[in-house]
């Protein structure tokens, strides 16, 4: 491993991790003013922007967008796993088990489910991570299971000329 400079968390390469690895992020606390923000720039429907209608709806109450709890994990994530090169996105798999609400804080925890190095780009491989976001009564809000790209260490050989 080694340190990033900016955060001082251990950067992490492909043969650092090992399945059963898990991050922890900081908490996130949510609020109205949030969510109702987010719903007008980018999901405008009733139930994430005016409590009346969001009371009658099959939310019983405001809820936040499931892609606002999504751009809130990610945030999250970006902070807590610290894989080289960032965190590079080989496909998804999402679900909301339940509406992430008003003042609820959420927190992520992510865990490597696989490891699968590559045959063709010895460079590389991809790794399989169950992100699941929690409320403050640990409630999940919203599981996350992606595939990233995560490099290897460059080794010195391969920079000679």
């Amino acid at each position: 491993m080694s340190e990033n400079q900016s955060s001082g968390v251990k950067t992490v390469y492909l043969e650092d991790v090992a399945v059963g690895d898990r991050y922890s992020s900081r908490e996130y606390p949510l609020d109205v003013a949030q969510i109702k923000g987010f719903a007008r720039d980018f999901d405008p429907q009733p139930f994430h922007l005016d409590e009346l209608a969001a009371g009658e709806s099959f939310f019983g109450g405001l809820a936040a967008s499931g892609w606002h709890t999504a751009a809130i994990t990610m945030r999250l994530m970006v902070e807590s796993v610290p894989f080289a090169g960032g965190l590079i996105g080989a496909g998804v798999e999402l679900s909301w088990p339940r509406p992430t609400r008003p003042g609820d804080t959420l927190h992520v925890v992510s865990e490597i489910t696989a490891v699968a190095p590559s045959k063709s780009r010895p460079d590389r491989g991809i790794v399989t991570l169950q992100s699941d976001t929690f409320n403050q009564r640990g409630e999940p809000v919203q599981r996350l299971v992606s595939r990233l790209l995560l490099f290897r260490r460059q080794r010195v050989s391969e920079n000679r000329c």
